[in-house]
């Protein structure tokens, strides 16, 4: 989820405290309260789903450039043994570096490979869709 999860919870913290103040407005306090509730509701189901789709993904990307070594030499390889959220973004973000090194690798010379690498990225996209999105 972009802006991640801590983030979203930050910023609503701040807006449940400005709205404790017995001064706020009343119409603004029931929008915040409103958009509060569903951020919370989306941030929830983000952060129960974030673990399983970042390490699906990474194990999914390791996969397109161990098969793309011909072209790209693959990045060290890391043990997937921290699985807090922080350290396993972070690795994705990392494997998504190489994955973007091997698709510029790979375009126009393996249509195959460049076709798998895509074919990733749109299941990516399906894993993080929240029950709200568009369709």
């Amino acid at each position: 989820m972009i802006p991640s999860v801590p983030a979203v919870l930050v910023d609503l913290a701040g807006k449940v405290m400005a709205n404790a103040m017995p001064d706020a407005n009343p119409t603004d306090r029931a929008a915040t309260l409103g958009l509060s509730a569903m951020l919370m509701g989306l941030a929830a189901e983000a952060w129960d789903g974030a673990a399983h789709n970042l390490v699906m993904e990474n194990r999914a990307i390791r996969g397109l450039l161990a098969r793309g070594a011909a072209y790209v030499p693959p990045p060290e390889e890391r043990a997937e043994d921290d699985f807090r959220l922080s350290a396993l973004a972070a690795e994705n973000a990392r494997l998504r570096a190489a994955l973007i090194t091997l698709q510029i690798a790979v375009e126009g010379r393996d249509g195959a490979m460049n076709e798998a690498i895509w074919a990733e990225l749109r299941a990516s996209t399906e894993r993080r869709k929240q029950q709200g999105s568009a369709v």
